[in-house]
């Protein structure tokens, strides 16, 4: 009985040993893993590199290729836009107080001739001024221009009538007829298009309240956008070719007129605007256009633009280290041309970039680390 005893006691006390034993294993085991993570997390963000399997890497359609020299240049093909020549805009405005009574032309686009009639106006103040015209004349002839000077009376109404936008004609026939209309007509002084349109009929206008603005379109401007890396490259001195596809793929030769050197922050542009030619009136503001620009080709580093990562930090792109294993790199562009982008720095011959898959394997590291490869980069 005494030997089942000590049996007993002896199973008892290797079982509670046994399970110490497994208990400090797991511990050790999850501080282990805790030491692995933190080692990791404190890891920079472009120290970190991403493994990716064979079967993530065919699904990606992740597709690399040694980087190296080559000719790029030629040309610069920008999209861009036609819009009005602001230059050859004219606004018809009004020169005295008074309400539209008619408006002669009332759409948009509308080709309004010069001389043409655009609008008819009430005005108190002008009808005031006709009237005392028609007084002046009336009492020179009744009365002696000895004591008063009515030459000079009338003279000066007739210069307030020009001045508040009556034609030379209107005062001689005023001063022929001596009968004064309740409204005016008035005249167009240019041709053009009717680009925005101000009033309608029945409104009130102040002195100086603009009716309309014409736009002549016998020169357009095509406006593009331009990468700011790319200006360097362009010769702003030089004729450039503007592409018309909506109108029998029109090929003409214009000018650079104006590099807007202020940038815009979100897409790190500026605005390029090219004066052309428009004789015939057939390009219309608002039709595409593509800015050809040309330049001399010379060798350079260069990759497919899809290769590059852009956003308001810089540029990156992802490099093979190793067998299934990337890492995101810094790279500051140049010009592009056609699906090409110059790398200047960041990269050197024989390094072997990811061409295709490079957005995918981004979202696949920020998914994995919590964090951006561009964050703590730099040049």
């Amino acid at each position: 009985m005494k030997a089942i005893w000590i049996l007993i006691i002896t199973l008892l006390l290797f079982s509670c040993k046994d399970e110490k034993n497994r208990e400090l294993k797991e511990s050790a085991g999850h501080e282990g893993m805790k030491d692995m993570a933190s080692g990791n997390k404190n890891l920079p963000v472009d120290e970190k590199g991403l493994t990716l399997s064979d079967q993530q890497i065919q699904l990606a359609n992740i597709q690399t290729d040694t980087i190296k020299s080559g000719m790029l240049g030629d040309r610069i093909v920008l999209t861009g836009t036609l819009t009005v020549d602001e230059t050859k805009t004219t606004s018809i405005s009004a020169r005295v107080m008074g309400r539209i009574e008619k408006l002669y032309f009332k759409n948009e686009g509308d080709y309004v001739k010069k001389g043409d009639r655009i609008y008819d106006l009430y005005s108190e103040e002008l009808n005031n001024a006709k009237q005392e015209l028609i007084l002046a004349l009336e009492q020179k002839n009744k009365l002696d221009n000895s004591l008063i000077d009515f030459n000079q009376i009338v003279t000066s109404s007739q210069y307030k009538l020009l001045l508040w936008g009556m034609s030379k004609s209107q005062i001689n026939q005023l001063v022929k007829t001596r009968k004064a209309t309740s409204t005016t007509p008035f005249y167009s002084a240019v041709s053009g298009y009717i680009n925005t349109l101000e009033l309608i009929e029945g409104d009130y206008t102040m002195e100086g309240g603009t009716i309309m603005k014409l736009s002549d379109l016998s020169s357009i401007w095509a406006e593009a956008q331009v990468y700011s890396s790319q200006l360097s490259q362009i010769n702003t001195n030089a004729a450039v070719q503007v592409e018309i596809p909506d109108v029998s793929d029109r090929s003409i030769t214009g000018k650079i007129e104006f590099v807007n050197p202020e940038v815009v922050t979100n897409t790190r542009t500026n605005l390029l605007r090219v004066n052309i030619a428009n004789p015939d009136n057939k390009l219309k503001p608002g039709m595409v256009a593509y800015v050809i620009l040309k330049n001399s080709q010379h060798s350079m580093l260069s990759l497919p633009i899809d290769a590059v990562i852009r956003d308001g930090k810089g540029a990156t792109v992802w490099i093979q280290t190793g067998k299934n294993t990337y890492k995101s790199k810094m790279v500051e562009t140049g010009m592009e041309t056609g699906n090409l982008i110059e790398i200047k720095s960041g990269l050197k011959a024989g390094d072997i970039v990811v061409l295709t898959g490079a957005y995918l394997i981004n979202s696949e590291f920020i998914f994995q680390n919590g964090a951006n490869p561009m964050d703590g980069m730099k040049m």
